[in-house]
């Protein structure tokens, strides 16, 4: 079936939703859409840490998926919230194969975009005799240099005066390194100064991720003393910057490294060509590895999958690999 007029499919109730216990600490939230007899697919959110919404299940016609939404350890509606203990890219992969075994499904199509594409590519990499195809969206492959230029060059070259405001929140003598002192602020244990510096850092990277952003204002302090009883709060950023600090748990350059074990994986990519975040760059250089990739420059688009142009392009992707592999 065709997607309704805002490119999205329509909306289904899940017909299974469980919690997954997958160690002594860390119980991930789990639901299923569409069809329990169809083309098995696992959706990976962003972030790392944003968690999954209702409208990602919307991606997948519901007449050829089965598909699998969970929240990644510390986010969404997983347990412990925000838990940065046991929570590494090779925690993230080996649950996804506890998942996959305990659903009972042999291969499936895996779906991710931004840190759901690193993701995605980490578990392929790991195990590619259970994926039945790729379709990633804004590719990140997890470098330092990445990381700086989405945090830091891409805002100096393309948007200065949003970066001049990011750094002039901070004390005159934190500016010199003003990722590091901002990742110092979210890692801080008094929630007055973590929880405000969350807050800066998600707009930030809001405004960053939309070609045509509606809103670029950052808060105005970076101290708020009344955030100890604030309820509502950024989560990404602390599960963000857990995994930034640590190079996304990679060796150097690690996914290029190893993208001759996806050669024998289809793969689909849509990228923004004005993604700020992860530029198309990345992409290039992970399909030449991989071998197996076409990759699909959507040319009014930057990172947001709530682009429409971008988000239309990813249905499409994901509706044409489904056909490919309900042929098989």
């Amino acid at each position: 079936m065709a997607p309704y007029g805002d490119t999205l499919h329509r909306a289904v109730d899940a017909f299974d939703k469980r919690k997954i216990a997958v160690d002594d600490r860390h119980t991930l939230y789990l639901e299923q859409f569409g069809r329990a007899d169809g083309v098995p697919a696992v959706f990976l959110h962003g972030g790392p840490g944003s968690g999954c919404q209702r409208a990602h299940a919307r991606l997948f016609d519901p007449d050829v998926y089965r598909a699998v939404l969970f929240d990644q350890r510390g986010a969404g509606l997983s347990t412990p919230r925000l838990c940065l203990e046991d929570n590494t890219t090779w925690h993230l992969v080996a649950d996804l194969e506890r998942i996959r075994s305990e659903l009972g499904i042999e291969k499936w199509l895996v779906v991710g975009g931004s840190w759901g594409s690193t993701l995605g590519l980490a578990y392929a990499e790991t195990h590619p005799d259970r994926v039945l195809g790729l379709v990633l969206r804004a590719v990140f492959l997890g470098t330092a240099a990445e990381a700086q230029w989405a945090f830091g060059g891409a805002a100096q070259t393309f948007r200065p005066d949003l970066w001049r405001t990011f750094v002039n929140l901070l004390p005159d003598e934190e500016r010199d390194d003003p990722i590091a002192a901002y990742g110092a602020r979210l890692s801080h244990p008094d929630r007055r100064i973590n929880v405000p510096a969350a807050r800066a850092w998600g707009a930030f990277e809001q405004a960053l991720s939309e070609l045509k952003p509606a809103n670029t204002k950052l808060p105005d302090t970076l101290y708020d003393a009344k955030a100890e009883k604030a309820e509502q709060t950024p989560r990404t950023p602390y599960v963000e910057w857990h995994y930034i600090s640590q190079h996304c748990f990679f060796e150097p350059d690690q996914l290029v490294r190893n993208g001759e074990r996806l050669k024998d994986i289809p793969g689909i990519i849509v990228q923004g060509r004005y993604d700020l975040l992860c530029p198309p760059a990345a992409a290039q250089r992970i399909a030449e590895a991989w071998g197996n990739a076409e990759i699909r420059f959507v040319a009014d688009a930057g990172h947001s999958a709530s682009e429409p142009s971008l988000r239309a392009a990813l249905v499409e992707a994901i509706e044409q690999m489904g056909r490919r592999l309900a042929a098989d």
